[in-house]
């Protein structure tokens, strides 16, 4: 692994500042703390994960940050997973070092990422394809939460049990990307023709097979104090927003219902400290919850919804069961920031987007054909930066380890990740630390779709073996941290 690919490495912090390292001969208390800071956005704010942002106009279920601090005595690491389609790297490095200054958390050490509900408001920006934009309001108040709910969790910190395990879900995932009979895709708006469709018609006589595979794995850590009162619980799942919700409500999606359904289940209600469950987003940029083979159902809002929340968590209460408590596991933590190069449309490419804009009608109130929205996005990402550090993070927690990439990474590199890593379980959280667009293969660049579309997709063509290469020698490393 070159130093080119892989960029700083920042470290592997095996003695963190926010916690005194334990004599020899005389090992620490394993400690674990858990809170929930509420990151709910005023009504009236746009809605955003479609071509067409639309104003809230209620609120179905409130939106979270939900964070896990654990504390081995040595290394202190903190877990927050936020309701939120997506957060932009600024907002997550303010986030990070409010963390640092009002509790003592190493930057390093905390993981910050998405869950990717399309039912929030942005905490993208106005333009995030800028190179060093400003936080907004909202993006402010949302690092400040962040960074409260971690204050809150080491707040929390009382002796405890950790443990991990895995179960299976397979009924509710499903490739998106199909291959289809030939003359049966259109042409993209970016006047590109493509090998395959994402969400192409259920049922249509035209679908071949699904473009990729599927990971039905759920990974799940959990803390529990000594005595066996359920303290958190985290769980990742390779599934895609489900959607179903009301007009213009705010929610949680399925990862909302998630915590509270397995809340439910391990009895957790009304403890004090509260009990938090936390749902985190796997590697499902090209995974959702629709069958392609079957006609839709017409059912009411949340329904598919709550379906699969309930499922996911009846699996992960029966694993529950099986997990192998410990009163004590290492903790590490390493970050890495690989120099990837940014995507940029050729001067065709910038000469068609001005013409298309040109020739649309300002007064028109019909929403924007995909034409118009791709011929926009291409004028911003034409000011990208040729290059930028993408910070990935690894961390270990006993013989698991958990790795984020800052992108809507697709299913089989979270698979890859998976297969060569020297831990298991291992598992990979998605827009972390940052949200960059798409990361397909190379392999699926090659096919095209939606998800490979500059304005889509901003990151080079070979970043996603670069990416895979640089959290695999972040694994080995943690690896080799024996104590």
């Amino acid at each position: 692994m070159t130093t080119h690919s892989t960029g700083l490495l920042l470290g592997l912090l095996l003695c963190a500042a926010a916690a005194p390292c334990a004599e020899p001969g005389n090992p620490a208390q394993f400690r674990a703390g858990a809170a929930a800071s509420n990151i709910t956005p005023p009504l009236g704010k746009d809605i955003i994960g479609g071509f067409h942002p639309f104003p809230s106009k209620q609120i179905h279920d409130q939106l979270w940050a939900r964070c896990l601090v654990l504390d081995d005595g040595r290394t202190r690491i903190g877990l927050v997973v936020c309701d939120i389609l997506g957060l932009a790297q600024p907002l997550c490095a303010e986030a990070r070092r409010l963390a640092e200054e009002q509790s003592g958390m190493p930057q390093a050490n905390l993981l910050i990422s998405a869950t990717h509900t399309h039912s929030a408001s942005s905490a993208l920006g106005t333009n995030r394809f800028a190179a060093k934009p400003d936080l907004d309001e909202y993006q402010r108040f949302v690092a400040g939460r962040i960074a409260d709910s971690v204050r809150c969790a080491i707040a929390n910190l009382a002796p405890a049990q950790v443990g991990w395990t895995t179960a299976q879900e397979p009924r509710h995932v499903f490739n998106r990307r199909w291959f289809m009979k030939p003359g049966s895709i259109p042409p993209g708006p970016l006047g590109t023709q493509d090998q395959v469709k994402m969400n192409p018609p259920r049922r249509s006589p035209d679908l071949v097979k699904p473009a990729g595979p599927t990971d039905p794995e759920i990974c799940v850590l959990a803390v529990r104090s000594p005595e066996g009162r359920p303290i958190a619980l985290m769980a990742n799942y390779s599934l895609h927003y489900v959607g179903g919700v009301g007009a213009g409500d705010i929610s949680a999606d399925y990862y909302g219902m998630f915590c509270d359904r397995i809340q439910q289940l391990l009895g957790a209600d009304r403890l004090d400290p509260p009990f938090v469950a936390v749902l985190s987003n796997g590697t499902s940029g090209n995974i959702n919850n629709i069958d392609f083979t079957k006609p839709s159902e017409k059912l009411p809002p949340y329904a598919r919804m709550r379906e699969v929340a309930n499922d996911v968590a009846q699996d992960v209460h029966s694993a529950y069961g099986t997990i192998q408590w410990h009163d004590s596991a290492p903790l590490a933590a390493a970050i890495a920031e690989p120099d990837i190069a940014f995507r940029h449309p050729t001067p065709e490419d910038i000469g068609r987007a001005k013409a298309i804009l040109a020739r649309r009608d300002p007064a028109s109130k019909k929403p924007a054909p995909l034409e118009e929205i791709y011929a926009d996005r291409t004028l911003k990402v034409a000011e990208s930066p040729d290059r930028a550090p993408i910070r990935l993070q690894a961390l270990r927690v006993g013989d698991l380890a958990i790795g984020t990439i800052p992108c809507e990474v697709f299913v089989e590199t979270g698979l890859e990740l998976k297969r060569k890593s020297p831990f298991k379980p291992t598992f990979v959280v998605s827009l972390a630390q940052g949200y960059f667009g798409y990361l397909p293969t190379p392999e699926h660049h090659r096919l095209g779709g939606y998800e490979t579309w500059l304005g889509t997709n901003r990151l080079e063509i070979e970043a996603e073996p670069k990416i895979a290469t640089a959290l695999l020698g972040l694994f080995a490393r943690l690896k080799d941290d024996v104590r």
